[in-house]
């Protein structure tokens, strides 16, 4: 199948000779579990994207962890969202990437990035955001030219989208809304202030349609499991059953239908327990996508543009938005991601967390109180 350059608008017509920059976002998982069904303590508390971050250290994935936390992007609260988005830039990862005119620009992931810091990016972003060239150049000139960049970015993914189709599909944020390992958070407690949990996302922004379908995952993957094993045990007595279930597809209507049954209530049926793999699978695919923003110079004129268009310090930018790695996670992947999330969990308890309890008796007897006993001599 031929797929469309998504590093190049994609609503309306536009003339070609404009530069286009596109910034492509894997905002991975924004929120924390909350089924009755988890059995450690630890994952109603921080989120699988920061604990994962130091089993992939250790491992050597990637040389230090990300001051990313995805449940800070997903917050709706501006001053969340830019630590987040600077914090993604500082550390891309796979989870950003630049592109200018369809050529990768930024974020690689390494040491090989094409784009060796943020003076170099900031040269490349200039001309959208200060096209002027009224700018001078140091540290002072890209340091407003990222700042311009996660400003822009922010006000798009709070922007309206008829993009998706969520409809009924709304199980409603529960559970924590501020991920105790985000270092936006931790640096807050140190000033002794709270973290703003959320403003609220614009329901009609693409981030909460986002949200919505990855909170499909009901049960956490160790509810799940246990449904998962019942489906085996029944293909393995009827076989032939399994394009009746769809578990291959066709993912049609019918399908679709069957993702708005939100019960969490286990009538012990084969039913339930497909219904609740199908919407996990559609979950964790809404927890891996790529949010992709085309943003290019919009002419003084727009009213022949008819696309939307978002305002910077010093000028317009026309924008479309695009999703995609939507392909629907394989049903085989379910036992890889149980002992996945075992690992995850196990190495961050007994590694991360167990160093911040060692260090919880040394600031009790600090604050202990001190009582003066005089004895007569």
């Amino acid at each position: 199948m031929c797929l469309p350059n998504l590093t190049r608008l994609q609503t309306y017509r536009f003339a070609e000779h404009r530069p286009i920059l596109c910034v492509e976002i894997k905002p991975k998982c924004g929120f924390i579990p909350f089924s009755s069904y988890v059995t450690h303590e630890m994952k109603h508390k921080v989120c699988r994207y920061c604990m994962h971050q130091h089993l992939k250290v250790a491992t050597g994935k990637w040389k230090q962890i990300s001051k990313y936390c995805p449940l800070d992007l997903y917050s709706g609260n501006k001053q969340r969202m830019h630590f987040a988005l600077k914090s993604l830039l500082q550390e891309a990862q796979n989870n950003l990437k630049i592109f200018k005119n369809g050529e990768l620009i930024y974020g690689c992931g390494d040491a090989r990035s094409p784009v060796a810091d943020w003076r170099e990016l900031a040269h490349h972003l200039k001309p959208f955001f200060f096209p002027s060239n009224g700018l001078a150049s140091g540290p002072h000139c890209t340091r407003a030219v990222i700042r311009e960049l996660v400003h822009v970015i922010t006000r798009v993914l709070l922007s309206s989208s008829d993009k998706g189709r969520v409809g009924a599909l709304r199980p409603g944020l529960r559970g924590p809304r501020v991920c105790e390992a985000s270092p936006f958070s931790r640096s807050l407690q140190r000033q002794g202030k709270n973290t703003p949990e959320r403003s609220g996302l614009p329901k009609g922004c693409l981030l909460y349609k986002t949200l919505q379908v990855q909170m499909l995952d009901l049960l956490d993957i160790e509810g799940l499991y246990p449904l998962y094993n019942r489906i085996e045990r029944y293909l393995e007595e009827f076989p032939e059953q399994r394009k009746m279930l769809q578990i291959d597809g066709p993912y049609d209507e019918a399908f679709y239908q069957k993702l708005l049954d939100l019960s969490t209530e286990d009538d012990g049926t084969v039913a339930f327990a497909l219904t609740k793999v199908q919407q996990y699978r559609v979950a964790m695919t809404a927890k891996d996508c790529s949010i992709m923003i085309a943003l290019s110079p919009s002419l003084q004129d727009t009213s022949s543009d008819q696309r939307p268009v978002i305002p910077s310090s010093r000028s317009r930018l026309a924008f479309s938005v695009s999703v995609l790695d939507l392909d629907l996670k394989p049903y085989e992947s379910i036992p890889h991601q149980y002992k996945l999330d075992s690992k995850i969990v196990n190495y961050y308890s007994k590694t991360v967390h167990a160093k911040d309890d060692a260090v919880v008796p040394t600031r009790l007897k600090e604050s202990e109180d001190c009582t003066l006993v005089l004895h007569k001599v």
